[in-house]
């Protein structure tokens, strides 16, 4: 009799806690506003502009894994620097229906109208790394200028307020542009630096074009000891010419961005790589998704969303044993996760 009554109350209390439970989901899902209450119908593009290299696809990583999350259709467009593409390519997101667009670095010109159609036709924007002149567009930022310091800084604490540079920058470029204002005002603040070549391409392969560059201004310029080339794959082609000038104990190299083959790089015996300053690239894609997310909720991320950079040293990565991407993630905290446009609803990628 004991054992039927316990039985008996066994069940009730798994029912109500399956009451319970589905009552708590529900919630839950009441919780989500609209469209992702029932997010089955919802389309998202991507539409791309620079695609070449480890950190763009790692940011695609993370704008997949968070269109996931979200249960969400994402289709992706790259134009491979093709700016005329680019801007047809947000024509045919427009015309697929889409609710939403990541736009993916680009040329202001030809970004700007193009983004406004869309916005006329009532679709949701945001902007990673492309100045599209729009204030219903939120631009979510890796804080250039704080990357640029990041990097900046390292170099004086590393080589003092006097030295000779070579200097890798493409203009008309959001992100680019943004670290060489930082770079003016350190060569305005720091009269000892001495920049002597300004250089850089993006033709693809990009590091192999810039190495090829890189070569030539090192054969013209040998008292350059430090090189600032914000941006990866300008850092790879400037290690690649370093090298092969057997250079790589009398040029220091500091630059932005990091991927898995970058830390490599970095690590390799007297690397001349010494510090990069960056963001998590697949964060960012994911921050990108939650900022339209939002848009499509109807809440407002911000203007700006910006995703912090944490500065990676050689020593640092020597110290603590990283050799990837996921090493640096478990041993940077800070690295793995952004808290930012996180709002309590929004459901995360698994990690």
């Amino acid at each position: 009799m004991l054992n039927n009554l316990t039985r008996r109350m066994a069940v009730k209390l798994g029912v109500a806690a399956l009451a319970a439970g589905a009552t708590i989901t529900g919630a839950l899902a009441q919780d989500k506003p609209a469209p992702f209450d029932d997010p089955g119908d919802v389309k998202i593009a991507l539409v791309r502009y620079l695609s070449t290299g480890d950190f763009f696809q790692a940011y695609l990583s993370g704008v997949e894994r968070q269109a996931e999350a979200l249960g969400v259709d994402l289709r992706v467009f790259d134009s491979r620097q093709d700016a005329a593409l680019q801007a047809d390519m947000v024509d045919q997101a427009i015309a697929l229906g889409v609710d939403g667009i990541v736009v993916q670095h680009g040329l202001t010109e030809s970004m700007t109208e193009a983004v406004q159609r869309a916005v006329d036709a009532g679709i949701k924007v945001v902007a990673f790394d492309v100045n599209v002149e729009n204030d219903a567009v939120p631009q979510v930022e890796q804080s250039d200028q704080l990357l640029a310091q990041l990097a900046l800084e390292q170099a004086i604490k590393d080589n003092g307020e006097s030295f000779t540079a070579g200097y890798v920058y493409v203009p008309g470029i959001a992100p680019l542009d943004r670290r060489d204002e930082k770079w003016r005002e350190f060569k305005d603040k720091y009269s000892g630096i001495n920049e002597v070549a300004q250089f850089g391409t993006l033709d693809n392969p990009i590091a192999n074009s810039v190495a090829n560059q890189a070569s030539a201004v090192l054969r013209a310029n040998p008292t350059i000891n430090v090189m600032f080339a914000p941006y990866d794959e300008f850092a790879k082609g400037v290690k690649i010419a370093v090298d092969e000038a057997g250079l790589n104990n009398d040029i220091k190299i500091y630059s932005a961005d990091v991927s898995s083959a970058d830390i490599q790089a970095m690590r390799e015996d007297d690397s001349a790589w010494v510090a990069t300053a960056a963001t998590n690239p697949a964060v960012v894609g994911e921050v990108s998704v939650r900022a339209l997310a939002m848009l499509l909720a109807g809440e407002d991320p911000g203007q700006s969303v910006i995703v912090p950079p944490t500065l990676i040293t050689r020593d640092m990565l020597m110290d603590l044993d990283i050799q990837n991407m996921e090493q640096l993630s478990a041993k940077l905290p800070q690295f793995a996760h952004a808290d930012v446009a996180v709002p309590a609803w929004m459901p995360l990628p698994e990690r």
